[in-house]
């Protein structure tokens, strides 16, 4: 008898909410939407979160969902999940993960693990409870914790790393902007908008100005035109009023 093995199911959720609270799920955005933007203009550059990755063909209990990830060299596009060997083999390159109070030792231990056996290049950990920002590089195969994480910046990203004295996470693009909130960015949206209101109402205003003083022009021109008739028509022309 001849059997057939079914086709493996990779989920596409591990039954998991994307964040453990409000601070965390906001510093997740932040960090996804903001890596977005970073490379919006580059068709080559997938970024994505809490989107689980399998990294084995065949594996669907090996797999882990980072709070966000960007991998270099795939195409931007939806996809129900990571699954590596359809990505020609390319792990993620740079994953984030925000930590909540739920999270424990043992359970970041093994994202650790997870991300340093295959193959991820630069792992963030940001905790806004306790404001604190790590980071590890991989060299020589391994992840190597980051000495420093002030003004640090990303060789994969580009991007520079900060606290605020409030202990908030900044991240600055290479032109010197920072990431925005959606908040910062609807406020800013609105202050251009109101900016191209202003100036079209100006515009508008000015054209007005030009409209009146052409009138006033034609109308002062057309009063000459009647004068001068007025004046022909007495037997006058100009030349002799000189006179």
């Amino acid at each position: 008898m001849v059997t057939t093995s079914s086709p493996i199911i990779y989920p596409e959720s591990d039954g998991l909410p994307m964040a453990e609270n409000t601070v965390q799920f906001e510093w997740i955005v932040y960090i996804k939407k903001g890596l977005d933007w970073l490379f919006v203009d580059d068709p080559d550059v997938f970024v994505a979160g809490d989107l689980l990755w399998y990294p084995v063909e065949g594996d669907n209990k090996l797999r882990q969902a980072p709070d966000a990830m960007v991998v270099f060299d795939r195409p931007k596009g939806d996809r129900a999940s990571y699954q590596q060997w359809l990505e020609a083999d390319t792990p993620p390159h740079v994953v984030f993960e925000v930590i909540a109070p739920g999270h424990t030792i043992p359970e970041m231990t093994r994202k650790f693990q997870f991300y340093e056996r295959y193959g991820v290049e630069e792992y963030y950990i940001y905790d806004p409870d306790r404001a604190s920002l790590g980071g590890f590089l991989r060299q020589d195969g391994s992840l190597e914790a980051i000495e420093s994480m002030e003004a640090w910046v990303s060789p994969r990203l580009n991007v520079c790393f900060g606290l605020t004295p409030e202990g908030d996470l900044v991240l600055i693009r290479p032109n010197g902007q920072p990431f925005e909130t959606y908040e910062q960015i609807a406020e800013r949206a609105e202050q251009e908008r109101s900016r191209a209101d202003h100036e079209r109402q100006r515009a508008d205003h000015e054209r007005q100005r030009a409209d009146a003083a052409e009138r006033r022009a034609q109308q002062a021109e057309e009063e000459i035109k009647q004068l001068k008739a007025q004046l022909h028509a007495l037997g006058h022309t100009p030349d002799d009023a000189k006179s």
